[in-house]
């Protein structure tokens, strides 16, 4: 699939794939290592050298709009920088991204905020999850409540990405409890942004993967009025936004490795001999690279359609519910068939594929889970917002 690129998205598009090439893959043993001594990811000085690198090509901001100083790239152009981000399991990330709610902000609170973030001297935290409240924000039982001009916040939040190193919180409780009985998250819910210096504490959930999440406690933590990120009572929109706000990146990500994974299995099949013969000439090795083949091309379809949409103004909720759902099923599977393919070398640590086994699974779990795609999409079809027959012509 080639798609209709201009040369200068064509030239981004190469920047990013040299730059994952011999900047980023470089790292992987560096980072398998320091799991082994349980610790996360890259160390801070090394992402930010990456970073500042590609800050010198121009590369910051990548979904941020250039009034505010980043690159301002489509919702396609993203979509396919993430492919190629996602080549690599070395959780790397462009500088000068802030969470797009964030835009909302008063001009005082972008000052605060928004611009800290942005450059990188900031770092924040979404937070909604509880340990009763995933998916369904009725059960939200995170409080706020008026103490003259001032807001009293009471409640435990779980899951949370970035919370044990965000130093602000983008935090949702319920303004008013009347309304959230009867089931009007559109009215009961507020987003509040509370520095962590304010009184709320986190620490750390350990997991399978590279994701580092965490519980954060609020304990009659005390915030001023001017602290409400839009309107009182209207934070379930924004959360909505935040969720919607790209979900088709994480298919995305999750394409590039899997296009690696099948190189690499394909490497692995014409060199390995069994019986006199490489394992590529036997049937059960051929038919499972051609399913994963046919997955992934499906899946660059289903999440280049999705990002389509995004750019064109269309909503695209049903276009990238599907490519969440379809990119975490898939993915699994063909990382499942790839280290398969490699026998016992593939459940080893000296191949990427066991991390990557281990992170692709959270694909089908945060910011909304598979049963919860399943959910919003028969209901989209059901009640006539969708339709099978797509959204061409």
């Amino acid at each position: 699939m080639d798609l209709d690129l201009t040369d200068d998205e064509r030239d981004i598009r190469q920047w990013v794939r040299t730059f994952v090439e011999k900047e980023v893959m470089p790292l992987e043993q560096d980072v398998l290592a320091r799991e082994r001594r349980h610790e996360r990811g890259l160390p801070a000085e090394e992402l930010a050298r990456l970073q500042a690198t590609a800050r010198e090509s121009g590369f910051f901001g990548v979904l941020t709009p250039e009034e505010h100083g980043g690159m301002g790239l489509s919702a396609v152009m993203a979509a396919l920088v993430e492919v190629e981000l996602g080549r690599s399991f070395v959780p790397f990330r462009f500088a000068g991204d802030a969470d797009n709610i964030l835009f909302h902000a008063s001009p005082e609170q972008q000052e605060a905020y928004l611009r800290p973030t942005i450059e990188g001297t900031r770092r924040s935290c979404f937070a909604i999850t509880e340990p009763g409240a995933g998916s369904d924000a009725r059960a939200i039982r995170t409080k706020a409540e008026r103490d003259g001009d001032d807001w009293v916040i009471t409640g435990e939040k779980t899951f949370i990405t970035g919370g044990h190193e965000a130093d602000f919180v983008m935090v949702f409780a319920v303004t008013d409890a009347e309304a959230h009985r009867e089931g009007r998250t559109g009215e009961s819910v507020t987003c509040f942004l509370v520095d962590r210096e304010r009184g709320w504490t986190s620490h750390p959930i350990d997991t399978m993967g590279e994701w580092g999440p965490a519980a954060l406690t609020f304990d009659g933590v005390r915030v001023p009025s001017s602290s409400v990120l839009g309107e009182v009572g209207k934070g379930f929109a924004l959360a909505m936004q935040w969720i919607g706000k790209g979900r088709y990146l994480l298919p995305a990500r999750a394409l590039g490795g899997c296009e690696r994974m099948v190189e690499m299995g394909m490497e692995w099949a014409r060199n390995r001999v069994t019986f006199g013969q490489p394992i590529a000439e036997r049937q059960a090795i051929q038919w499972m690279i051609a399913d994963s083949a046919v997955d992934i091309e499906a899946l660059r379809w289903l999440v280049l359609s999705a990002a389509w949409q995004v750019d064109a103004g269309r909503d695209s909720r049903q276009a990238q519910s599907m490519a969440k759902l379809f990119g975490g099923v898939r993915a699994n599977e063909i990382v499942d068939r790839m280290l398969q393919v490699h026998g016992g070398m593939g459940y080893t640590r000296e191949l990427p594929l066991e991390r990557w086994y281990r992170e692709l699974r959270l694909l089908r779990i945060y910011e909304g889970t598979d049963e919860i795609q399943r959910r919003t999409i028969a209901r989209n079809l059901l009640k006539g917002h969708a339709s099978v027959r797509g959204h061409l012509g």
